[in-house]
């Protein structure tokens, strides 16, 4: 026996002689799965023979007994090398079956377990009674005996029942017995109880006791869940008792109240329906039996079903709760036996498909399918998700896609000849038929008119019997009717005499290629010659002849030009329109195009994006290698770009350019090997499908709605279409394979495809309405779900079980052999190529250090410097570096300041280099004159700017004072070789043309901005399930609406972009080494294109630069042209600046006049409720104290339960607390920890880790905290935190707000004038120019609509606005009027103390009629009202509300003068 059998008999202590016996000589353990949910544990063992009973017993209690010890459970799988057993071993083993598993149950048993059991030729002959050969026993319950057979070793079994008329007898017998004791039982038993009635004195009533005695029996009787008769949800519908509901949660959510007692909401589905639940608890630790309800756990659960008062809705609350096993779909098919699916969609398919790429790799990995490919509609989204979940399942992912081909061009003639179009004799025709497929429906009319000149010089007109009734659709759709085709020519006959009518002309018909196909199939049915004249199709001239018309149709054209359609869809009517419509074509390309040949209207006409019109087929594209990975990548891009018309379309010469290393599948119903089957038949599809590698069919399940479209007949036509795409591929000997059109993993996952499908309307083509009137209906969806394998071997039954075999699992499995491993996401980060860029950078930084610190460098200047440097040019981030240097250059020449984000600012090398203003040195003084300098290194002071003023000791000018402390570490990792995110912050006005910058140094081919995909939202889903219960007339109770908009949320909608991100491709390679690319949103407008993989799946293989737009430069850009003050000269410790935080004395106002107590009104970053809630609370005075507050107010958990609660016990103040990550590491180095363990400590808990991670490393840090007098709410501190700020994006913040401060306090009305140019936005000009009563009236009215929570959006934003209005007025300031000859477009101007607001404030009025009327007051003044209406552009509603708000004056309606201009 193998080592590991032995080890596992030693563990069970299973006696030696057992373990010695013969039959366990060549054991082994050939897996072992642990489900650690369930705590279940799979054995699967292989013996020599089939084990003696006894043996088996031993082994199996052995088992259960060791396993129960621990809580698990143990169940066991057996192989046999060889299948010989006796009679007697059998009906030993076929008792044992029903012991348990699936053949346990009650009634089954009872009817199976005593009968004999014999075997005959693979088949388990069973003896029993009548009784026992019922539907579903034969349907539901021998497999599993058969199957539960072939688990303890027997061969595969098929279980034939053998009636036995002795035992029918005998049952009945006993039945008639057994019913007349129990009868005669009950009779004695009644009496019985009679006599002790009478003879019993009844007691005297003891209260107590019943009490007891009523709880006893009721814990009594109180029945286990396990026989519970379970209702189906879909079934109630009103309150009802003591009802038993299974399903699995999907929501859940506990409450704690006042009182300490527990309410457990969660929701339920059983797939009919979903139920909201609630179970009381009366306390925490009691609510912890109860933790068997989390989600995704099936339960079976009873209550009672009330009306929930406060929902309104029915809810179940809960007595009882059973965790109860779920057997999940599995493949049953043995290994090395199992399918490979190849046409499977995930959720990146844009409205159609609901799996994410992660749960479909899974569960083929879970089915043990060796692969699985992917397939989405157009493009490769989940390729990266894909890719590293295959990696995580150790399985093989076929990367692919179902693409969208069309021919380049579609010709307007077939078998065109040298001919004047003018000259010819044409022959309009129309065929009418009973379906689409020449193959499997019937002509039903044949009518047609010979023209020259345009006239008509002879008709044609049959009907045909086609020997069945004609269906209602055909009759509704065409108006022929039985008695229209009753008496009719045979077809022979008509075939023969059409031949001869057109004769020597030039055929002609409206979409030619259905009407051609269908008579040349009829043709060759009947041996006659196929068509060779000249074929023109009208539909295709239209086409080209008029690209501008949106609907070539019949229909549409004739009404375009007046012909007359009596009868559209009668050949005979239909003919003779088409033949007008020619004669006008020929006359129009002649004038237009001077085409006067049949030969050249190829030539001449067809334009060169009339693939944009071409009709699309669907193929599917595999990517066998990395060639063919980076093909697949250029065909997604060219698509959705150069050739995106409605979808993105691969023209078939483009898909042939790029066809290395791909492999390509036939693909659906949509595909052209599946439309010339159906249509034109096997030779025609043999030439189809000579394009392809391989032939899909799918199951008659999933090409089932087209015989609810009446395209095919019935399932034997479907069966008879599958079995000809089986014989393409035979006579092409390409493989053909059965794929499943995967659109989601289960079965009942079906309902949420349907929801997304039919939320896209009725416009949609999968949504085309079936019928007419109230009847009409979309066509079903088929059924899509992920099959095993042998649920395709079932459904490719009809084809018998060689073929079935074949297709199903020998194809897909050696298809899957040609694929090689591709890497779809690089492991490294590729950085552009900037010649000298490390020396560039080296350079920059030592010239402006010199010029600040003098040389030689202070040591710790050089040092930072010296670091820095190794770890940026070391790692290939000098570029990075500089490309971020040449952005922010530009735009400071362009005269704005950029401002940084993030943790940029922890690097002095970027201060140098002029990336950010934030400098992280310890706390400094240098002198601007000699370059003295001092540093701080204590830790004495969080800032530089802190500090008190000082004289240089060398020449007594004024020493200037910088320095944020901040380590390097928090922006490139300790080891300095984390890819650095630098984001700027750019002026709004000029961020485009930074983007364009970006574009300009690094090149259009190597610049593109990050793309991001846009999924359907919980909310949005929520709207879809409302709408299509509204549309289909379903009524849903809230928790399966909730349910239905949970499973349908996710699913790819549209894509996007970053609203600043730009991706760099190095351009040493091109961008297809990483990405396709398209559009954002399939704008093929837009002027910049986006990566097609979300950035995320690719940032850390490109380099991304983070362009982003802020107001604040543009404030600062303001304030600079009206104040003439350069911002970097404003001082970051102005006494006046910093009193706006601790009080409103230096605004000259008090708390009361603006309702608040300090000055932070409108000032960036600390103007929020919140914030100043916290200035309140804390009144900070430095600014070190302001860059904690800033910290506090962005993180999570930083300062609500936290730092807030220490301050106000006075444990620590606002300068010890935890406000930045960054101070975390600073403080611990500070107190003497290990700057390595201060770097992880920080890492830890900024992210949130600080609990997630072991106890041991956590109480690691701990012990090294307190052996360094680290106080005990600092460690506490910690623990509480989610996440936190980086410093370096705190004071960048920070400063930029000191600086707009700056000129609220000394230069006010350039302040207002800025704010209410750039940062508000919402205005009322009326109240704001009306006075404070007026604003103090509107603002007291938003607050009780806030209060109420009535209060819109836009009165949100105005309430904002009128803060800052109420103090420019009680700081003695005026918001003037609009005033028609002085306000600006667009600007607000300055008048004295006044500011004057541009017309643009005015509700309504946009910037173009704001510029046009500006320009027309320049002409001269406006006399009337109906004047400034006409010269200015303005609307009457305009005009109105400036008459009420007193702009015009006495300006009258009318200009008297006009009244007789118009006479002279």
């Amino acid at each position: 026996m193998s080592t590991t059998f032995e080890i596992l008999m030693n563990q069970l202590g299973i006696p030696a002689e057992i373990r010695n016996h013969e039959a366990f000589s060549q054991a082994e353990i050939e897996q072992v799965i642990v489900h650690k949910q369930s705590k279940i544990w799979e054995f699967r063992f292989v013996f020599e023979n089939i084990l003696p009973f006894e043996l088996f017993l031993a082994l199996k209690k052995g088992l259960k007994e060791e396993f129960s010890k621990t809580g698990n459970q143990a169940t066991f799988e057996i192989k046999t090398r060889h299948q010989d057993f006796t009679k007697e071993l059998l009906q030993a083993y076929y008792q044992e079956v029903f012991s348990g598993g699936p053949c346990a149950s009650q009634g089954f048993r009872s009817m199976y377990q005593n009968c004999q059991v014999r075997v005959e030729n693979d088949q388990l002959i069973i003896e029993a009674s009548e009784a026992a050969d019922t539907e579903h026993f034969r349907k539901n319950h021998l497999p599993n005996l058969s199957k539960q057979l072939e688990l303890f070793g027997f061969p595969k079994f098929t279980c034939v029942l053998e009636k036995n008329e002795d035992l029918t007898k005998e049952e009945q017998e006993a039945f008639h017995l057994e019913n007349q004791m129990i009868v005669q039982a009950a009779n004695e038993e009644t009496l019985r109880t009679m006599e002790q009635l009478e003879q019993m004195a009844p007691p005297p009533p003891v209260e107590d006791k019943s009490v007891f005695d009523f709880q006893a029996k009721k814990a009594a009787a109180k029945p286990k869940l396990d026989k519970a008769e379970i209702t189906p949800m879909i079934e109630v519908n009103t309150e009802e008792n003591r009802l038993v509901f299974e399903g699995v949660v999907f929501d859940v959510e506990q409450k704690v109240t006042r009182t300490g007692r527990v309410l457990i909401n969660f929701k339920m589905t059983d797939y009919t329906s979903s139920f909201s639940m609630q179970k009381w608890v009366k306390n925490e630790e009691e609510a912890q039996k109860f933790d068997m309800i989390k989600k995704n756990s099936w339960l079976r659960v009873r209550g009672n079903v009330e009306m929930n008062n406060f929902t309104r809705d029915l809810t179940m609350n809960v007595q009882d709760v059973q965790e109860v096993v779920h057997y999940e779909r599995k493949d049953l098919m043995p290994e090395g036996e199992r399918r490979v699916e190849f046409h499977a969609h995930t959720n990146m398919s844009t409205m159609d498909a609901l799996p994410e790429v992660e749960e479909l790799v899974a569960k083929a990995a879970k089915w043990g399918h060796k692969a699985v490919a992917i397939t989405d509609h157009g493009n490769v989204q989940s390729f990266p998700h894909g890719y590293k979940a295959a990696k995580k399942a150790g399985i093989q992912l076929i990367y692919g896609m179902e693409a969208n081909i069309v021919e380049d061009r579609v010709p307007i003639v077939y078998n065109e000849v040298e001919m004047d179009l003018s000259e010819a004799t044409y022959v309009v025709f129309d065929v009418e038929t009973t379906g689409l497929s020449a193959i499997y429906n019937d002509l039903i009319q044949v009518a047609a008119s010979k023209m020259y000149k345009g006239n008509i010089v002879a008709e044609f007109d049959e009907f045909i019997n086609p020997g069945h009734p004609l269906s209602a659709f055909t009759t509704e759709l065409t108006g022929i009717t039985d008695d229209h085709v009753k008496n009719a020519k045979p077809l022979v006959q008509v075939l023969k005499e059409f031949q001869e009518f057109c004769k020597d002309t030039v055929l002609v018909a409206h979409n030619a290629t259905f009407d051609v196909g269908f008579m040349n199939a009829n043709y060759e049915r009947h041996g006659l010659p196929k068509i060779t004249q000249p074929v023109i199709d009208t539909l295709e001239f239209a086409r080209n002849l008029y690209p501008e018309y949106k609907r070539h149709g019949l229909g549409p054209l004739t009404k375009r030009f007046g012909v007359a359609l009596e009868h559209h869809h009668m050949a005979n009517y239909d003919a003779e329109a088409t033949g007008r419509l020619l004669f006008i074509f020929i006359k129009e390309v002649a004038e237009k195009h001077g085409v006067t040949d049949l030969a050249r209207l190829n030539l001449d006409l067809i334009s060169p994006d009339s693939y944009k019109k071409a009709r699309v087929k669907h193929a599917t594209i595999y990517v066998k290698n990395q060639v063919g990975l980076k093909n697949i990548f250029k065909l997604v891009s060219l698509s959705n770009t150069q050739y995106f018309e409605g979808v993105p379309r691969i023209p078939r010469t483009v898909l042939d350019a790029h066809r290395e290393g791909l492999i390509l599948g036939s693909a659906c119903t949509e595909g052209e090997v599946f439309d010339a089957v159906v249509s034109q038949g096997v030779d025609a599809a043999v030439e189809v499908a000579k394009y392809y590698d391989f032939i899909e069919v799918m199951p008659p399940a999933v090409y089932a709605p087209l015989i609810a479209k009446e395209q095919v007949k019935d399932m034997e036509e479907l069966h008879t279409i599958i079995k000809s795409l089986i014989k393409v591929g035979e006579r092409l000997g390409k493989p053909v394979l059965a794929t499943g059109n995967v659109h989601y993993l289960e079965p009942e996952d079906e309902i949420y495809r349907e929801i997304i499908v039919r939320s896209l309307g009725q416009g949609a083509m999968i949504n085309r309405t079936i019928g007419h009137g109230e009847a009409a209906q979309p066509a079903p969806l088929p059924k899509a779900h992920f099959r095993t394998t042998n649920e395709m071997l079932d459904e490719f039954a009809f084809l018998g079980e060689d073929l079935a075999r074949k297709i199903v699992i020998e194809n897909t499995n050696a298809l899957a052999e040609i694929f090689e491993p591709v890497e779809v996401v690089k492991g490294d980060l590729y950085t552009p190529f900037i010649d000298r860029a490390e020396e560039t950078v080296a350079e920059l930084t030592y010239k402006k250090a010199f010029e600040i610190y003098g040389n030689p460098l202070p040591d710790i200047v050089d040092l930072r410097i010296e670091k820095e440097l190794t770890s940026i040019l070391g790692n290939g981030f000098a570029v990075i570096y500089l490309a971020s240097q040449m952005l922010v250059h530009r735009s400071n020449e362009r005269g704005y300041l950029v401002g940084s984000r993030g943790s940029v600012g922890s690097s002095f090398v970027a201060t140098m280099i002029g990336i950010t203003e934030v400098n992280p040195l310890s706390p400094h003084y240098v002198c601007g004159q000699c370059q003295y300098s001092e540093f701080i290194t204590d830790g004495s002071y969080g800032s530089g700017f802190d500090m008190p003023d000082k004289d240089c000791p060398n020449c007594g000018y004024k020493l200037s004072k910088n320095g944020q402390d901040i380590p390097f570490e928090t922006f490139l990792g300790f080891d300095g070789d984390k890819v650095p995110d630098i984001d700027l912050n750019f002026s709004g006005e000029d961020q485009p043309s930074a983007h364009l910058d970006v574009r300009d140094i690094f090149g259009e081919e190597y610049a593109f901005r990050a793309g991001t995909v846009g999924t359907v939202a919980a909310k949005t889903a929520y709207g879809f399930v409302k709408g299509y219960e509204r549309d289909y007339g379903k009524f849903y109770r809230e928790a399966e609406v909730e349910r239905l908009a949970q499973g349908a949320a996710g699913v790819k909608r549209t894509t996007g972009q970053h609203p600043g991100g730009i991706v760099v491709i190095p351009n040493y390679m091109d961008v297809y080494d990483f990405t396709p690319v398209q559009y954002p949103a399939d704008d093929v407008t837009a002027e910049w294109q986006t990566t097609h993989f979300n950035f995320h799946d690719i940032d850390e293989n490109v380099l991304k630069l983070d362009v982003l737009g802020h107001d604040d430069p543009t404030m600062i850009r303001k304030l600079q042209d009206l104040s003439g003050i350069d911002p970097n000269d404003i001082p970051m410790d102005d006494p006046g600046v910093m009193a706006l935080f601790s009080g409103t004395d230096i605004l000259g106002v008090t708390p009361e006049q603006i309702g608040t107590s300090t000055g932070m009104l409108g000032i960036p970053e600390f103007g929020t409720n919140f914030v100043r809630g916290m200035v309140d609370e804390t009144h900070p005075t430095t600014f070190a104290e302001l860059l904690q507050l800033s910290g506090l107010s962005h993180g999570t958990d930083v300062w609500l339960g936290n730092a807030q609660d220490l301050i106000k016990a006075g444990i620590a103040d606002l300068s010890t607390v935890i406000g930045c990550r960054d101070d975390i590491m600073v403080y611990l180095m500070h107190a003497g920890l290990d700057p390595k363990m201060a770097f992880t400590i920080m890492e830890r808990v900024r992210k949130g880790m600080w609990l997630k991670i072991s106890e041991e490393e956590r109480n690691g840090y701990i012990e090294a905290m307190k052996a360094n007098n680290v106080p005990e709410w600092y460690i506490e501190s910690c623990g509480k935190i989610k996440y936190m700020f980086p410093k370096a994006h705190a004071a960048a913040y920070v400063m930029m707000a000191l600086r707009v401060a700056y000129f609220k306090v000394h230069h006010p009305i350039y302040y207002y004038c800025a704010y209410f140019s750039i940062r508000a936005k919402a205005f009322d000009i009326k109240t704001m120019g009306a006075g404070l009563d007026a604003i103090k009236r509107k603002m007291q009215e938003i607050a009780e609509k806030r209060k109420n929570n009535e209060a819109s959006n836009v009165e949100i934003d105005l309430y904002t606005t009128l803060e800052i209005v109420n103090e420019m007025w009680e700081r003695g300031f005026k918001f003037g009027k609009l005033d028609l000859y002085r306000s600006d477009a667009t600007e607000f101007i300055i008048d004295g103390d006044t500011l004057i607001p541009p017309f643009v404030a005015m509700d309504g009025l946009g910037e173009n009629v704001a510029k046009q009327l500006v320009r027309a007051r320049q002409e001269g003044e406006f006399l009337s009202k109906t004047e400034l209406r006409k010269r200015g552009g303005l609307s009457s509603t305009l005009v109105e509300k400036m008459d009420e708000m007193g702009i015009l004056g006495n300006m009258p309606e009318d200009n008297q003068l006009s009244l007789f201009d118009d006479l002279f």
